[in-house]
């Protein structure tokens, strides 16, 4: 397994495609628009001698990640390689509005063919890193830092799994759900039972608990206790069974249900949503443990989570210690342009596009 940020005398080694392993239908053009393909050709026919230098850039504030994979990408796939002029911020720099993340420089026909391929890869990685680093933030707000667990899994094609775990890793997550979410950052997936495993008990929470523990001895033992929508009986259950091997208590009630705790103590509505997770569910669930001497366990949420609600529950001192983020972490929001700029060293660019160059951008040398 690899570790990113290698450093080796000083100097970070980037990943290479020994990581990333590109389909090879990459440079045969399978995966570029058309009119990149039919430029190529034109180039290299009209205008072979040119070098164009070309900039890539987006709009928000953000964490900058799939730099490396953009640079190992021109490495396997552009014309002589060796040739192109290179530089590139680095995965984990927080970017500004427009400003210049990589520059390319080289003859269009060795380059100008990848372009939409390393804008999509700089928009997928940066934004789930910068999704990711707005959650980790949130869940420090209240002054303590509270792991963030990237549960991403069940909400887009397996096949991103290993880009989105290490961009993940890049925006603050250190754990995931799946190995290879961990694959490009050296780690492995962790995490404990989900609902069919108690649905295997027949709602059982006790038993299946049990059977986790025979089974994985050596894991920190977290019970899942939202199967039978009361929470604050089940978790009780655990941890009067468990005492203090049970490490914590996951809740995952569906936003559609209103937990049992609510009809018994129907005093308490009124004044929120009580569907769902809720500060006010997790409160009694705290009080619930804690007036049993279960201090120890910690209260694990999971389920429509995102920066804005968990800052909410920061906010509220609401007693969460650990954060399971999915969907909300993988959308696309932020979009990367690739423009030519100069022209054999002069400006030349479509109206309204500049060159902007930018002296935090390093070199890349081919032996990287």
């Amino acid at each position: 397994m690899k570790e990113i940020t290698l450093k080796l005398q000083g100097k970070i080694k980037r990943l290479t495609n020994d990581t990333f392993k590109f389909d090879e239908r990459v440079g045969e053009g399978w995966f570029s628009a058309v009119y990149f393909l039919k430029t190529k050709k034109i180039a290299e026919r009209h205008k072979a001698d040119n070098i164009i230098t070309m900039q890539f850039f987006q709009k928000k504030h953000a964490v900058l990640c799939g730099t490396d994979e953009v640079i190992a990408l021109l490495k396997t796939f552009a014309e002589r390689p060796e040739e192109l002029e290179i530089y590139s911020l680095k995965d984990g720099d927080k970017i500004s509005p427009f400003e210049t993340v990589l520059t390319i420089k080289g003859h269009y026909q060795q380059f100008g063919f990848l372009e939409g391929v390393i804008d999509g890869i700089l928009a997928r990685r940066t934004s789930v890193a910068t999704n990711v680093y707005e959650v980790v933030k949130a869940a420090k707000s209240s002054g303590v830092e509270k792991p963030v667990i990237f549960m991403g899994d069940r909400d887009d094609h397996f096949t991103q799994q290993s880009g989105d775990g290490y961009a993940a890793f890049i925006g603050g997550s250190q754990a995931q759900a799946t190995h290879a979410m961990n694959e490009w950052w050296g780690k492995k997936g962790m995490g404990t039972m989900p609902h069919a495993l108690i649905q295997l008990f027949e709602g059982d929470v006790v038993e299946a608990t049990k059977a986790y523990q025979e089974t994985f001895p050596d894991d920190e033992l977290m019970a899942l206790v939202d199967y039978n929508n009361d929470v604050i009986t089940d978790s009780l259950k655990v941890a009067r069974e468990f005492g203090d091997k049970l490490k914590g208590v996951r809740v995952d009630t569906s936003k559609t249900l209103v937990d049992q705790y609510f009809f018994r103590n129907p005093d308490v509505l009124g004044t929120f949503d009580p569907r769902g997770i809720n500060p006010t569910l997790l409160f009694a669930l705290r009080k619930a443990l804690d007036e049993e001497g279960f201090q120890h366990v910690k209260i694990v949420v999971s389920g429509g989570f995102d920066a804005k609600r968990i800052e909410e529950y920061e906010k509220l001192g609401a007693p969460v210690d650990i954060y399971g983020v999915g969907s909300s972490l993988l959308k696309i929001h932020i979009g990367f342009t690739g423009d030519n700029v100069l022209l054999n060293g002069k400006p030349e660019a479509k109206t309204g596009r500049i060159y902007r160059p930018n002296p935090r951008l390093e070199k890349i040398e081919f032996d990287d």
